[in-house]
């Protein structure tokens, strides 16, 4: 049986499942409204009897994080329900059970557990992408992965690559929503310049987004799409713009192997920015991006940027051997950052001021020859300033219009309140 469009929204609307077509923006279901904690896009969906996919042949993009409250992986779950008809899954970075490295897949394979084939994404977009969906036999395409709200994470790119590709292929494509781990409060820092863009950047957002990856697919969509793709989104219930993930009452489950906690989200978005200078952004220890340092650091960096004042942080000096990545099995010196209010904290200024401290009492600082950090930015801003001796306040305030212009896009796209 094959059901149209209109009567699938017919039949979701009468089981009570808030969904968002592509337009108009519904209202959003607040926490009050509910008495429920939130629930996610998946919770809701599988609560009204996966009526948005009667009918549809369903491959799934998601990886670890796509769970049930009670932790059990939503590709189980769907699997063993007579009302899916599930045929494929699609694995993004790291995997979909997981098993991968930054920079790594886990490629074409059989699941074990389930039997569905998994399909590879990661580093593939346009029609070679489509021709993956094709070939798979679906549908629908159903997108489900924790984001943790900044630019530079590749998931979010992920969603945009496989929402350009099912457009090419002619597939619907269904969001299911989860939480904004670090608030969807604000959009904070540079708007990536498109000559810059990568799988750290495809399109000018803002550096700590501030939206979920509902609100996201219907910002790319709208704005960044060569063309629409037939795009629904479920989104949650009981979650507000103004809570971090541990008011959702979610498992938190690392959706990449050096995001360990929510904790480490919160200051991502600022202490990623490491990844393009010869310093330790904290891979190879059990606190990565809260921990920074290099070979000849000492207590003086956390002296500066301490001595800065910044808003809802504290610096601690601490010395660490990381098990991998840069200065493997080195001692080294540097910071431990310490949030300690997270509503004041603003992770992307805090970011800067690290930078800007960092070369100042560091003789060794260099930036990676590869100029990553133009990548991480969206733009040659943030290096050149700091290399001419920008102050912090100098380079926050030089993307103040394209953040501005970028917060007023983003408003047209939220979802919740």
């Amino acid at each position: 049986m094959h059901l149209s469009r209109r009567a699938l929204l017919t039949a979701t609307a009468a089981a009570g499942l808030a969904t968002a077509p592509a337009a108009p923006t519904p209202a959003p279901v607040p926490a009050a409204a509910t008495g429920d904690r939130p629930r996610t896009g998946f919770d809701r969906l599988r609560s009204a009897g996966y009526s948005l996919l009667h009918g549809h042949r369903v491959g799934i993009v998601t990886n670890p994080t796509g769970v049930t409250t009670d932790v059990r992986h939503i590709v189980d779950v769907m699997h063993a329900d007579a009302r899916v008809n599930l045929v494929a899954v699609f694995g993004p970075e790291h995997g979909f059970r997981g098993t991968a490295q930054a920079g790594g897949s886990e490629g074409r394979y059989d699941d074990p557990a389930t039997g569905l084939p998994v399909y590879d994404t990661y580093l593939k977009s346009g029609q070679p992408l489509a021709d993956v969906f094709t070939a798979s036999g679906v549908d629908t395409v159903v997108f489900d992965i924790q984001d943790v709200g900044a630019r530079f994470y590749t998931y979010i790119w992920t969603l945009y690559d496989c929402m350009e590709a099912a457009r090419l292929a002619g597939k619907r494509f269904v969001v299911l929503d989860r939480p904004n781990p670090v608030t969807g409060r604000a959009a904070l820092g540079p708007v990536l310049h498109k000559e810059f863009a990568s799988f750290v950047g495809r399109q000018p957002i803002a550096q700590a987004h501030g939206m979920t990856v509902a609100e996201l697919a219907r910002l790319f969509n709208k704005e960044f799409l060569t063309k629409p793709v037939a795009l629904e989104t479920v989104l949650m219930s009981g979650w507000k713009r103004s809570d971090f993930y541990d008011a959702s009452g979610l498992p938190w489950v690392p959706p990449s192997p050096n995001m360990p906690t929510a904790d480490t989200a919160l200051v991502y978005s600022g202490t990623c920015l490491f990844e393009g200078t010869n310093l330790s952004e904290g891979r190879g220890t059990t606190r990565p991006f809260e921990l920074l340092g290099a070979e000849g650091l000492d207590g003086r960096w956390a002296g500066a940027v301490g001595g800065l004042g910044l808003p809802g942080v504290h610096f601690r000096e601490a010395y660490f051997a990381p098990t991998f990545s840069k200065f493997e099995g080195t001692t080294i010196g540097g910071v431990q950052i310490h949030v300690n209010d997270r509503a004041a904290f603003d992770p992307v200024r805090t970011g800067i001021a690290l930078l800007v401290t960092a070369k100042k009492v560091w003789s060794g600082f260099a930036w990676r020859s590869d100029h990553w950090i133009d990548k991480l930015t969206g733009s040659t801003g943030v290096r050149t300033m700091i290399d001419a001796g920008a102050t912090t306040d100098e380079v926050v305030a030089s993307w103040r219009d394209e953040l501005a212009a970028f917060r007023r896009t983003r408003k047209e796209h939220l979802l919740y309140g």
